[in-house]
């Protein structure tokens, strides 16, 4: 009998294992998925995409979750340190603005090394419906319940939901499980978009996390507040991308009601898992975040989207912009108040104010030199800092207006404060630039951070500035004598691979910044050079400096910014590299630089918010009700992103200096999403805008203060705006309308000058005019260009609808009687006043 109970026993135990389920398929007709059920869990073993007509296996499949939990609060101050390239203490400490961000970034949090880390595959899993699983796993910290599906509309996507019922008191942080480990060897791409990009490991940390030359090696925690995408990802030389998407739902709203809420941090994103590995990970909520203390009984519950396609790492951006994030949608909403046009006839005034812009004249060496006060930080600065931004857009519109009040009483002075801003005793820094900045008080040039030359800042204020007055004056004798010995101090200094260095110590010549190179299109200052005295060398060493920068920078992801007070992170000058590369294409007509021209445009889109989603909710800004969609990030840029950027601090910027340049890319890639992030950067920002001076807020979270201590960014607003609509013309064209552009303007990115010579309208030679009194519209969605023919005997007035929607509108031209027209969406036409 007792034979026979246990022989029972032992069958049923059989019959239940045999029912008990070793395998469990996760399958449509892009992707197979298969867990199996080994003794320490369910695991994944296969993965396979479709890639044409093949199946392609993703290396290392795991499955594997993790569950952070700490009893105590973590602690927020670091416990590392972190030293250069060279082995100095990074950063310096004179980069005061920097020390703070630094510290937060490298505490226990942030660096991934906080709580306790539980790694475990689950140990129940089951088939709930057909191709969607269920897998459960008990812990001593609590229940943890996750359901994959797939996305029916996005057959790449797999859809998991956890939820996390606690059992103690503490801090959480639920990590999405490890889908597969990439190997290093078969990295070919790993982002966490706005803050790095890169197609290697770097080894040293300051590197790779404050300036993203490289793929951090630690399994970094990094925040929304620059994250431009939320969708860590990583590209594998077998052709697959396998990113994480937050979910819409997840992410923190810099503006939530009332008040800026820009640093809420709710989840955390990495390109790795807590062992290091390789697999991009979403946290939620962060440790440490108010979200994450929770007590025993309740329960967090999130879901994220795994993508996993045949594509690179932009077709994996571009799927979570416009399928996760909705940007089409979110650009519809954007309705302009003010048309750009106006903006540019009142920044104008604005301009020719001496109250309004700042303006002043000083001596200086014996001439009468002008520029606007400058009241942000400049080393040595007691309040007297002097600086002109735009020198193309300076010219440009007193060439379009014929404004006395800006070819009198600017640009002379303008002029002299360029001739005396290049130093010209003899020595080794003769051609160069003596600072970006004038002092009046201590009567002395200097640049924003130190006494130090940067070979950009000669490129910048000496090529740029003087290149584009040429284009105006292309007879200024002077003037070409110091476009020359600024060409000349470039040629001098470029390395033998074609390089520069970052800065030299203007006291002893020493080599500052050892530790960072120059990867920046300072090759384009000659360019210029070569475009107006054309000499051949520049040409040659251009190319060569080119050359460098493509394998250096472009390959690699690795770029530098601009800005010496935030000690050069990446920033708008990626989007310089890419207009520079575009123009030396033109200049050449080698493949190459327009390839390289389009990889830098691609990586720039990754400075650009597509989060949150925009919406209509009614919201409170300084007193004054605005709807979500007014104020939204989404659509703008940094003025510098990742760990060290202003974008931390104040959120992106109203310059949208790549407008331009991404309408151009867009009729050179026929890639929509270069068109609509230009769109959505110029439309509708008008709660950024003043309505006194129409010179709209540098940073997001001043909103619509105005030019504040910054009134040089008219002109710079002046030049993106012209730039613009220019391109915007010639796209809608189709060529019909096209001019010729000039140099990219210094620091702040692409976009360039127009109206030095003549451009062509209907086949017709045209001179671009400004004149705010010829055409009245009374509709702001609706802007205009006009130009005047050579023999002075048609006016055009180009049209422009810029909006996603049919426009109505009543014109009137010379003062006469109003007549209503209609533009279909983002439609263009040109009107022609005989005169």
């Amino acid at each position: 009998m007792k034979f026979l109970f246990s022989f029972l026993f032992s069958s049923m135990i059989l019959c239940l294992a045999a029912q008990t389920p070793q395998v469990l398929n996760l399958a449509n007709a892009n992707l197979r998925l298969r867990w199996e059920n080994s003794g320490s869990g369910w695991r994944i073993k296969t993965i396979a995409v479709k890639k044409g007509q093949t199946w392609v296996n993703l290396e290392q499949p795991s499955g594997e979750h993790t569950l952070l939990y700490s009893a105590e609060k973590p602690k927020t101050e670091p416990d590392s340190t972190f030293k250069s390239i060279t082995g100095q203490k990074f950063p310096e400490d004179l980069y005061h603005y920097q020390q703070k961000i630094w510290a937060e970034s490298i505490n226990p949090v942030s660096l991934n090394t906080a709580g306790q880390a539980l790694h475990f595959f689950a140990q129940k899993g089951q088939q709930i419906e057909p191709n969607q699983l269920r897998f459960e796993q008990t812990t001593e910290q609590g229940i943890l319940v996750a359901e994959w599906k797939f996305d029916p509309k996005f057959p790449n996507d797999i859809l998991l939901t956890q939820t996390l019922k606690v059992k103690k008191d503490g801090y959480y942080s639920l990590a999405t499980p490890s889908l597969a480990n990439i190997s290093e060897s078969n990295l070919a791409w790993a982002s966490v978009p706005g803050y790095f990009h890169g197609n290697a490991i770097q080894p040293n940390f300051a590197l790779s996390y404050a300036y993203g030359h490289g793929v951090p090696a630690l399994p970094v925690v990094y925040r929304e507040r620059s994250a431009s995408t939320l969708a860590p990802l990583v590209s594998t030389k077998t052709g697959l991308t396998l990113a994480l998407i937050a979910d819409p739902s997840l992410c923190r709203d810099p503006w939530a009601k009332d008040k800026n809420t820009l640093h809420d941090w709710n989840i955390g994103l990495s390109h790795k898992n807590r062992k290091a590995q390789l697999s991009p990970t979403l946290y939620y909520p962060v440790l440490d975040e108010p979200k994450s203390l929770l007590k025993a009984g309740e329960e967090i519950t999130y879901t994220s989207r795994y993508h996993l396609g045949p594509g690179d790492w932009f077709q994996a951006i571009k799927h979570a912009a416009y399928d996760v994030y909705q940007l089409k949608s979110a650009l519809a909403l954007r309705q302009s108040k003010q048309s750009l046009t106006s903006r540019i006839q009142q920044m104008h005034h604005y301009l020719t104010d001496p109250q309004t812009s700042l303006w002043n004249i000083e001596e200086f060496q014996g001439r009468k030199i002008g520029a606007q006060s400058y009241l942000g930080g400049v080393v040595g600065s007691n309040k007297d800092a002097m600086k002109n931004s735009d020198y193309g857009a300076m010219w440009m519109l007193a060439n379009a207006t014929r404004d006395t009040l800006l070819t009198k009483n600017v640009l002379p002075y303008a002029l002299n404060f360029k001739f005396v801003q290049q130093i010209s005793e003899p020595g080794f820094f003769n051609g160069s630039l003596a600072g970006q900045y004038y002092l009046a008080k201590s009567k002395k040039f200097v640049e924003e951070w130190g006494e130090v030359v940067e070979p950009i800042a000669v490129t910048y204020y000496t090529m740029l500035d003087i290149g584009n007055i040429l284009l105006f004056e292309p007879n200024n004798a002077e003037l070409k004598a110091r476009l020359r010995a600024g060409a000349e101090w470039l040629l001098k200094n470029q390395k033998p691979d074609g390089s520069w260095v970052v800065a030299y110590d203007r006291k002893n010549e020493a080599e500052l910044y050892k530790d960072i190179k120059d990867l920046r299109a300072t090759f384009y200052g000659l360019i210029v050079a070569y475009r107006i005295l054309k000499d051949q060398r520049y040409l040659v060493a251009a190319q060569k400096g080119a050359d460098w920068l493509l394998q250096s920078a472009v390959a690699k992801g690795s770029y530098l910014g601009v800005c010496g007070d935030a000690r050069y992170a990446p920033d708008f000058a990626t989007a310089q590299t890419a207009q520079a590369f575009l123009d030396l294409f033109d200049l050449t007509q080698q493949a190459k630089y327009k390839t390289a021209a389009i990889s830098a445009a691609k990586v720039y889109t990754t400075s650009i918010y597509t989060h949150p989603i925009p919406t209509t909710a009614a919201k409170t800004v300084n007193g004054v009700e605005r709807q979500d969609w007014e104020i939204a990030q989404y659509g703008l840029n940094f003025e510098h992103g990742g760990i060290f950027g202003s974008s931390n601090i104040h959120g992106p910027i109203q310059l949208c200096s790549h407008a331009g340049l991404f309408i151009r890319m867009y009729q050179l890639t026929k890639e929509p999403i270069f068109a609509d992030l230009a769109r959505a950067g110029a439309w509708g920002r008008d709660a950024f805008v003043d309505a006194k001076t129409s010179v709209a807020s540098y940073y997001w979270n001043a909103m619509n203060r105005g030019a504040g201590p910054y009134p040089h960014h008219a002109w710079w607003q002046i030049g993106w705006l012209t730039d613009y609509l220019m391109a915007e013309a010639e796209l809608r064209s189709n060529g019909q309308v096209r001019f010729p552009r000039g140099f990219v303007t210094p620091k702040v990115g692409p976009h360039q000058s127009y109206g030095f010579a003549p451009g062509i309208i209907n086949g017709q030679k045209a001179q671009l005019i400004v004149d705010e009194n010829l055409v009245k519209v009374d509709h702001p969605a609706i802007d205009y260009i006009l130009a005047i023919t050579e023999k002075k005997d048609k006016i055009f007035v180009v049209l422009l609808n810029n909006r996603a929607q049919a426009t109505d509108f009543q014109i009137s031209i010379k003062g006469a009687a109003a007549k209503a027209k209609q533009l279909p969406a983002l439609g263009f036409e040109i009107l022609t006043i005989v005169l």
